[in-house]
């Protein structure tokens, strides 16, 4: 539920969708979304001074607060082969 909803915002920012890779961890009652996105696109997710991930991160976690979940969102960049 959480995973759709980041996947679906983050595919409308990016300008390679398909290369978004996103996996969900559950431990202790806390969720964790780990985003993968092409290189060239971070720039894209984490915005200036940091505003975009952390818009998408206060939409997750208010989403998440209507279910007293506590989910957190993790970036990482997807390690191409040179």
């Amino acid at each position: 539920m959480y995973k759709n909803l980041l996947e679906y915002i983050v595919k409308n920012l990016v300008a390679y969708p398909e290369k978004v890779e996103i996996s969900e961890v559950q431990n202790e009652g806390k969720i964790t979304l780990k985003l993968k996105v092409a290189k060239s696109d971070m720039g894209r997710i984490i915005g200036k001074e940091g505003r975009i991930i952390r818009s998408i991160r206060e939409i997750i976690y208010a989403y998440a607060g209507k279910e007293s979940k506590k989910v957190s969102v993790d970036v990482e960049e997807i390690k191409e082969n040179a």
